[in-house]
């Protein structure tokens, strides 16, 4: 506690040019008597600080002098730089930028945050799956410019269906999906997300963009994300499940799993999400050692069918 309040104390010098202790007892919460001595500790400790008496008088920092001192502590200086080494996914402007910051920090912390930088790789690949190599979309900078100053954009955009149309919007927020990057904009229609890839032109005008005072992006998204996860899977099965097949679910379906109560039996039910009956049935068929479908019938029908298929097939 007490190294936490000689770099309070340190940054407040280099803040106010000048302090009493009384202040510095006000601002920590601690005792003048307590504040003294952590000031005397910086002048002992080879910080360029000195007092001077009488009224007006307080404490300073020898010619205004600066410290290259963050505030960081060690943990988060290491936190920091675990996402600045070679391997990460930080961009490079994010890893120069983390690496001047480097350069400001204490001695004892600069080795620790160094060491940190080559400590982790982060492979985003599944083991069997395809190498993809990121690439930032072509307009992200521009609309990462245009939410920060907070200024309208004229938007080209290709659609699904491939019809490029023109609109301007107000951007709100950039959010990164996986590998895909999305813009978060109010437009005439209402609020719409656009997948930056298939941005075609961005112009920053001059014009402000509206932005509700209430608006929060993290809100925001978890809402458009439970929208899109409704629409790319309608369809809710009901079924029931052993205990120990709870675990194999969740790994199946992630978050079209909904796990509910007991049965009288002690099965639990749950609720599915999938694309259509044809497709929840096949991801289905392969778990009825701990899982039966109770509804709606026609996944019961197409998982008999499926079964009936094995059956002759494989018999």
């Amino acid at each position: 506690m007490r190294t936490d309040r000689l770099v309070a104390i340190l940054l407040m010098l280099q803040r106010r040019e000048q302090t009493t202790a009384a202040e510095v007892a006000r601002e920590l919460e601690v005792s003048e008597r307590t504040a003294r001595r952590d000031l005397d500790a910086l002048a002992m400790a080879g910080v360029p600080v000195y007092a001077t008496q009488g009224r007006g008088g307080g404490w300073r920092l020898v010619g205004g002098a600066r410290t290259d001192l963050s505030g960081l502590t060690a943990s988060e200086a290491r936190a920091l730089f675990l996402v600045a080494g070679q391997a990460s996914a930080a961009t490079p402007a994010v890893k120069a930028a983390l690496r001047k910051l480097v350069q400001a920090l204490p001695e004892p912390f600069r080795v620790q945050a160094e060491a940190a930088a080559s400590s982790l790789v982060v492979d985003p690949q599944r083991w069997g799956s395809s190498p993809v190599e990121p690439r930032a979309p072509h307009f992200l900078d521009q609309l990462q410019d245009a939410v920060i100053r907070g200024v309208q954009v004229r938007l080209g955009y290709l659609d699904r269906e491939g019809t490029e149309t023109e609109r301007t919007v107000h951007p709100l927020g950039i959010v990164a999906k996986g590998p895909s990057w999305y813009l978060v904009a109010n437009t005439d229609a209402g609020r719409r997300t656009f997948r930056v890839d298939r941005v075609t032109a961005a112009t920053p005008t001059d014009d402000p963009a509206h932005r509700p005072d209430d608006f929060d992006l993290a809100t925001s998204w978890r809402e458009i994300a439970d929208e899109v996860d409704r629409k790319r899977t309608p369809l809710e099965i009901r079924a029931v499940c052993t205990p120990p097949g709870i675990s194999v679910l969740r790994i199946a379906f992630g978050n079209r799993l909904e796990v509910g109560g007991p049965t009288t039996d002690g099965r639990i039910e749950v609720v599915i999400r999938g694309h259509n009956e044809y497709i929840l049935a096949g991801e289905l068929a392969g778990l009825v050692e701990w899982t039966e479908v109770t509804s709606p019938p026609a996944v019961r029908d197409r998982l008999a069918s499926i079964g009936n298929a094995l059956v002759k097939l494989y018999n």
